[in-house]
C-alpha cells in the first residue's frame, strides 16, 4: 500500500476503541498500523498526521506533508480526493480508486457495514433513530436523509450550541468557521447574517459580530472557556501558587495546609502527618500494597486476582475489591493485620466498573457498565439499591461525604462527568465537552477539585466541584498510552499504565517531575492511596449539601431508595449544625429468608417465655398476703420493638418508619400517666 493509501488506517483508532477500557490487552510502544511514532518516541493516532495541527512535541507529525491535506472528519484517498469519513465502507467507491472500501467487512446482502473493523449491521437497524455503529454513521444525514429530520427536530440544543439541519447539536463557536461540522454542512450556511442576534451567539456575556462568524468576549477578571462561556479567574487555581489552601490576605496570596497536614517549608508543599500512606493497586497477580515511599516490600493478596476496582477505609485498614467479570461481587480484606481472610460483602447486579466508599455514612457506591447504573449498599452488604439508572457505560465513581456529593463518569455515545447528592438527587453535569473516554476519577479533598483520566485523549484533567476552572494537568508523556487507575495525594497524581507495566506519579498541578514508582507489573489496574488524612471526620452532609445534623443522621436503605434524615436526642427531626453520629436503617426485605425466619422464631419464643413468666407471677401474687398497691411508672425511653437492635451508642433500625411511631406512643403514654 502506498504512502497516501496507507492513511485510510487513520480512522481505525476511532472505530476500534474497546468499550470503556473493558478489554485490556498488552500493546507495543506504538501500534504499527494505527499509530504514528513521533521523532521523540511518543505515539499519536495516524488520524492526526498532516492534519494542520502539531500533535507531536517536536512537530514531526506535520513534516513531509506536501500532499493534499483534508479537513477534519475527512478521509484522504490515494487519488488525492477528500471524502467524508462517513463514506468509508458504504459499499460505494467514493474515492474512485477503491481505497475507501479497502479492508472493510464484506457484509452479506441485507446488512450494513459500520466501517473498518466494526460490525455488520442488520438492515432493519439502519435509520431507526438509535445509533448502533460506533461512529453513529447508521443514523447520519448522508444515509438517512430527510427521514431523520421530522422526529429529531423536536429535540432542542443548549443555548451555547447550534442545531444542524439534521437536528445534530454542535458548539456555536464552530458555526461559520470555514469548516463544516454538521454532517449536512448547515453550520456554514447563511454566514453573512449577524449570529449575535440569535441567543447572543451562545455567548454567556458579550457577543461581537464579525464579517464572517462572531466572537464571544468576557469582562475583565474573567476568561473564556469552551469558546462561549465566561468564568471568573481564580488566581489560586489559575497559577497553582499553593499546594492546598490559598488565602487572600492584605492583597496577597498566602498558602496554608489543611488540618492533618504540615507545611514542608523547603519544598513549599503540604505533607500528611502520621504514618506513611499505602499505595494499593490491583493486577493480574492479585491486589498488592506497599508504602508510597517504597521503603518496604510489596505485600500481595493473590486470592484477589484480576484488575478489579478497589477502595478502602483507612481508619480500620479495610480494603474493598470488586471481582472482574460478568458475575459481580464485592469482597473485603484487612491489610493491617496478619490475617487476610477474604469476606464476601455482597453480590451485585452486573460487573463492577468503579468503586468508592463513604467512610462517614458507611456506604459503598459502585458503577456497572452492564446495568448502566450507579448503585449503593450498606457497608456490611445487608441491602443495596440502584441509585441512578439509564447511564451509558458508566466507568468510575467518587464520593465526598463532607460535601454530600457523589461523582461518576460515563463513556458511551455522549461521554461526560456528572454529580449528584448522596441520595442520587440534584443531578448536575460537570464535564460534557472535549472528553472521550473517562475511565477513572479521584478527588483532591483539600482543594475541592475533581480529577479524571481520559484513556483516549491520554491525559489527566481537573475541574472544581461546580465544573469550572478546567485544566489539563498531565498530557501524553510516554506513560499515558493506556492508563487505568487514578489517585491524588499530597502534591501528586498517581496512575497505572499497561503498556509500560508501571505505576507512575507526577505533579498534580502541571504534570512535571514524572516518576516511575513501580515497573514490570503484569497488567496493572486500579490505583488507591490509603491514608487517614484522605478520609477526614468532620461536619458531614446528611444526604444533601448543606444539611448537617445536630445529633444523629439516619441512613435508610429501603425498597424505595436511599434516604437520609436528621434525628435529635429527643427524637424530633432537625437540621442544625453539628457533627452527626450515624445509624443505619435496613428494610425488612433486605434480610434473607433464613434470617427473617430465625428472627421470627426468636420473637415467638420470647413471647411465649414472657407469657409463661407473667402467668407464674400472677399465680404467686394471688396467694401472697394482701397489701396496698403502689402504682409504678414504666419507662419506655428505649424502644421495646424486638426488631430494633441496639448496638452500642448507635441504633440499627430494621423498620425506619417505626421510629416516629414509637416516639409518638411514648409521648402519649407519658401524658396519660
Amino acid at each position: 500500500m502506498g504512502h497516501l493509501g496507507g492513511l485510510f488506517l487513520r480512522i481505525a483508532p476511532l472505530l476500534c476503541i474497546p468499550l470503556c477500557g473493558a478489554e485490556r490487552h498488552s500493546l507495543p510502544a506504538c501500534r504499527q498500523h494505527l499509530e504514528f511514532t513521533c521523532s521523540d518516541g511518543s505515539c499519536i493516532s495516524k488520524l492526526k498526521v498532516c492534519d494542520g495541527h502539531t500533535d507531536c512535541r517536536d512537530g514531526s507529525d506535520e513534516h513531509h506533508c506536501s500532499h493534499v491535506r483534508c479537513k477534519k472528519d475527512e478521509f484522504s484517498c490515494r487519488s488525492h480526493l477528500c471524502i467524508s469519513t462517513h463514506s468509508l465502507c458504504n459499499g460505494v467507491d467514493d474515492c474512485g480508486d477503491g481505497t475507501d472500501e479497502a479492508s472493510c467487512h464484506n457484509c452479506t446482502a441485507g446488512f450494513f457495514s459500520c466501517g473498518p473493523s466494526d460490525a455488520c449491521l442488520p438492515g432493519n437497524k439502519l435509520c431507526d433513530r438509535q445509533t448502533d455503529c460506533r461512529d453513529q454513521r447508521d443514523e447520519t444525514w448522508e444515509f438517512c436523509g430527510s427521514a431523520q429530520v421530522g422526529p429529531q427536530t423536536a429535540s432542542t440544543c443548549a443555548v451555547s450550541e447550534f442545531q444542524c439541519g439534521d437536528a445534530q447539536c454542535i458548539r456555536q463557536a464552530w458555526r461559520c468557521d470555514d469548516m463544516p461540522d454538521c454532517s449536512d454542512g448547515s453550520d456554514e450556511d447563511n454566514c453573512d447574517q449577524n449570529e449575535c442576534l440569535v441567543n447572543n451567539g451562545g455567548c454567556s456575556h458579550t457577543c461581537k459580530d464579525q464579517p464572517k462568524g462572531f466572537l464571544c468576549m468576557c469582562p475583565d477578571n474573567m476568561r473564556l472557556v469552551e469558546d462561549s462561556q465566561c468564568e471568573e479567574v481564580d488566581m489560586c487555581l489559575e497559577d497553582d501558587v499553593c499546594d492546598q489552601l490559598c488565602l487572600h490576605i492584605n492583597g496577597s496570596l498566602t498558602c496554608v495546609c489543611q488540618e492533618g497536614y504540615h507545611m514542608n517549608l523547603a519544598a513549599r508543599v503540604c505533607e500528611a502527618k502520621g504514618d506513611k500512606a499505602q499505595l494499593v493497586f490491583s493486577s493480574s497477580k492479585g491486589v498488592q500494597w506497599r508504602s508510597v515511599t517504597g521503603n518496604e516490600e510489596n505485600k500481595l493478596a493473590p486470592h484477589l486476582p484480576g484488575l478489579g476496582a478497589i477502595t478502602g477505609v483507612a481508619s480500620n485498614g479495610s480494603l474493598y475489591w470488586a471481582a472482574p467479570g460478568r458475575a459481580g461481587a464485592i469482597y473485603r480484606i484487612s491489610i493491617n493485620g496478619k490475617s487476610q481472610e477474604v469476606v464476601l460483602v455482597l453480590k451485585t447486579k452486573g460487573a463492577v466498573s468503579g468503586l468508592a466508599v463513604d467512610w462517614i455514612h458507611q456506604l459503598l457506591y459502585w458503577t456497572s457498565t452492564q446495568t448502566g447504573s450507579v448503585s449503593v449498599a450498606l457497608g456490611d452488604g445487608s441491602a443495596q439499591h440502584q441509585l441512578i439508572t439509564g447511564l451509558d457505560k458508566p466507568t468510575a465513581v467518587a464520593v465526598d461525604p463532607l460535601q454530600g456529593l457523589i461523582f461518576w463518569a460515563q463513556c458511551g455515545n455522549a461521554p461526560k462527568i456528572e454529580r449528584a447528592s448522596l441520595d442520587g438527587r440534584d443531578r448536575k453535569a460537570l464535564v460534557t465537552s472535549s472528553i472521550h473516554r473517562p475511565v477513572a476519577l479521584s478527588l483532591d479533598m483539600p482543594r475541592q477539585l475533581l480529577y479524571w483520566l481520559d484513556q483516549e485523549l491520554r491525559s489527566i484533567s481537573r475541574v472544581d466541584l461546580e465544573g469550572r476552572h478546567r485544566k489539563i494537568v498531565v498530557e501524553s508523556n510516554g506513560y499515558l498510552d493506556r492508563a487505568f487507575g487514578l489517585s491524588v495525594f499530597e502534591g501528586f497524581v498517581y496512575w497505572s499504565e499497561e503498556v509500560t507495566h508501571s505505576i507512575c506519579r507526577a505533579n498534580k498541578h502541571n504534570g512535571q517531575n514524572l516518576q516511575v514508582l513501580l515497573s514490570n507489573i503484569t497488567s496493572p489496574g486500579s490505583v488507591l492511596i490509603l491514608h487517614p488524612v484522605l478520609q477526614p471526620n468532620g461536619s458531614s452532609a446528611c444526604g444533601h449539601p448543606g444539611t448537617v445534623c445536630h445529633h444523629e443522621c439516619i441512613v435508610s436503605l429501603l425498597s424505595g431508595g436511599l434516604d437520609f434524615s436528621c434525628i435529635s436526642q429527643e427524637g424530633g427531626q432537625n437540621k442544625s449544625q453539628q457533627v452527626p453520629t450515624i445509624a443505619h436503617t435496613v428494610s425488612a426485605s433486605a434480610m434473607s429468608d433464613p434470617m427473617f425466619a430465625g428472627i421470627l422464631s426468636l420473637i415467638m419464643f420470647l413471647s411465649i417465655l414472657l407469657a409463661g413468666m407473667f402467668l407464674w407471677w400472677w399465680r404467686v401474687e394471688e396467694f401472697r398476703p394482701s397489701r396496698s398497691l403502689t402504682v409504678q411508672s414504666l419507662s419506655l425511653k428505649e424502644s421495646q420493638d424486638p426488631l430494633i437492635i441496639i448496638q452500642g451508642s448507635n441504633t440499627c433500625l430494621v423498620k425506619a418508619r417505626e421510629v416516629y411511631t414509637h416516639t409518638q406512643k411514648d409521648h402519649s403514654l407519658s401524658e396519660r400517666r
